[in-house]
């Protein structure tokens, strides 16, 4: 043991559990620990944001990509606060984050100090634990716990709140990882009881369809997940952030589910046998009218997190455990078999989206470029081998259709919390993390604006994105609604825009704007030639919509194609 500061503990704390990256934002009540920093600048790369949530939102992009715990570093008061968003998409979307915030010192607690806010309170409901640190000697014990609870069981943030005595305050320093909470049971034991009749339901199923979500990714259990949909031959759909735990082109992938999903795994969805859950929890995106969802269907929920279990639709056989456990159990029990016709009647469906959607989105032939063909062109380019970044929208519903991904962990989208201006920051994290890949981020006019002064960071840390502009002068998902469901209405979803290629260049970024469709392949490829970040801003139709969709409370069978 050697005696250092509070803020020493903290940065060898990090580094025990090897975090390689901080994303974070100085001031005045977290000044001491970044003054540590500079004594361990060869062991953690800081990388600093140019707003809070910024760094918070990249920090998310990081632990998706890497599968990491994401690190977020801020001060106190409203640099806690610019925090807040992020942590309410994260713990919708389980994403293992650990946010040191600064706070004023112990003895200045509940004095209204300068920059001083009740971040514990303010942070409970959007986190899986937050704690405040008011003496330097907690720090290691705290910090273990805080990795172990954000990363265990179903992941999420936590917030440490560390108060500036116990930043300066001499300790002494070791570290033990925290492997046991008493009282915290992360991941159920698997009951083999659960798995048994879960067997006994699929293999007497005649027409069974599965839907694939986010915490099969979270599981690293994608190869478990395929050994047992190709023993069962079952085909399946998958929710926005599933899409990329099996291969695009697996051939029992029916494509995405939901609210913008494909045609035929939402109807099939009301016409199979068994529906097969497996680390989903039934958003209102996927089952829209919940009175009309598959209620033909015998449920099996395969979940790690049981308040997800019956919290939305009934399951008649639950196995709640890590599907790490759970799914090489249930392939062990299942028959293997095959449903070749049930398999074949999803084409007719895929067929009648393919020509009324899909063809016309991807070949339009004349008018203004569409998303899809933009996306269509870009995706081709990328080969299947990119990792996919979007903001949240148009542009995310028509990149999650149309954008092929063929590898793991390779989807970064805001899912349950539809935060406008994720993208740009998580795009910036996941390349961050996986710097040899290529990372596309498609993001609209109205997203980019929430957050576009993090283009400094892309300029100070040579962060190569590739960021694909779809501006259609609007804010395309609202004025949708207002064209489909208040008459035309367009309140407040018009926007004038600056020169984005110029604003681009502002920052070093290389920049085109493409409004014609015979310069958008040689635009494409020249982005993709250049070695460093790089804004290609595509003019799209204006007034263009993504279909098909079920409108908001509708049945599945109520999915409209204009």
């Amino acid at each position: 043991m050697e005696k250092l500061t509070g803020g020493d503990a903290l940065l060898l704390s990090l580094i025990e559990e090897n975090v390689d990256t901080i994303f974070g934002y100085p001031g005045g009540t977290i000044i001491p620990v970044y003054d540590r920093m500079y004594y361990y600048a060869n062991r953690i790369r800081h990388i600093l944001a140019r707003h809070e949530q910024g760094a918070v939102h990249a920090a998310q992009g990081y632990a998706r990509v890497s599968g990491k715990t994401g690190v977020v570093v801020a001060t106190s008061g409203p640099g806690a606060t610019n925090l807040t968003t992020g942590l309410a998409d994260a713990m919708i979307d389980s994403t293992p984050l650990v946010c040191i915030v600064g706070q004023v010192g112990a003895p200045f607690l509940g004095t209204d100090a300068f920059q001083e806010t009740d971040f514990i309170g303010i942070s409970m409901p959007v986190t899986k634990w937050s704690y405040q640190i008011t003496d330097a000697a907690e720090v290691s014990q705290v910090i273990a716990k805080a990795f172990y609870i954000a990363g265990s069981g179903r992941p999420g943030p936590v917030v440490v709140d560390f108060t500036k005595n116990a930043q300066v305050g001499a300790c002494d320093f070791r570290y033990q990882k925290c492997t046991f909470i008493r009282s915290y049971v992360p991941a159920p034991r698997v009951k083999t009881e659960e798995v048994a009749a879960a067997a006994t339901a699929i293999s007497g199923a005649k027409k069974p369809f599965a839907l694939v979500g986010h915490g099969v990714e979270l599981a690293n259990a994608g190869k478990e997940l395929v050994a047992f949909l190709e023993k069962a031959d079952i085909p399946f759909g998958w929710t926005l952030l599933g899409k990329s735990v099996v291969p695009a082109d697996h051939p029992l992938n029916m494509g995405m589910l939901g609210m913008h999903g494909s045609y035929a795994p939402n109807k099939k969805t009301n016409e199979c046998d068994v529906l097969i859950a497996v680390g989903m929890r039934f958003d209102d995106r996927i089952i829209s009218d919940l009175n009309a969802y598959a209620r033909q269907a015998k449920v099996v929920h395969l979940e790690i997190d049981k308040a997800e279990v019956n919290k939305n639709v009934k399951a008649d056989f639950p196995v709640l455990a890590d599907l790490k456990e759970s799914l090489p159990l249930l392939t062990q029990a299942v028959d293997e078999a095959k449903h070749t016709e049930w398999i074949g009647s999803f084409k007719p469906y895929a067929d009648h989206e393919l020509t009324k959607v899909i063809t016309p989105q991807l070949h339009p032939g004349k008018g203004d470029i569409t998303m899809g063909e933009a996306v269509d062109r870009v995706s081709k380019r990328a080969g299947g081998k990119a990792i996919l970044v979007t903001d949240v929208g148009q542009q995310q519903m028509v990149a999650a259709r149309y954008f092929e991904v063929k590898q793991p962990r390779s989807v970064v989208t805001s899912g349950g919390l539809g935060t406008m201006g994720f993208g740009l920051p998580a795009a910036i994290g996941a390349k961050v993390a996986a710097p040899d890949r290529e990372v596309v981020l498609f993001v609209g006019d109205g997203g980019i604006q929430m957050t576009i002064q993090e283009l400094g960071v892309i300029m100070q840390e040579d962060v190569g994105v590739k960021i694909v502009l779809l501006n259609n002068s609007f804010l395309g998902m609202v004025r949708q609604w207002q064209e489909l469901f208040f008459g035309k209405r367009y309140v407040a979803t018009p926007m004038v825009n600056p020169d984005f290629v110029k604003l681009a260049e502002a920052y070093n970024i290389r920049g085109r704007r493409v409004a014609e469709r015979a310069a958008l392949d040689a635009a494409v490829d020249e982005m993709f030639a250049h070695k460093g970040a790089y804004l290609l801003e595509v003019a799209v139709q204006p007034e263009g919509n993504v279909f098909p969709m079920v409108p908001a409370g509708a049945s599945l069978e109520e999915i409209r194609f204009e």
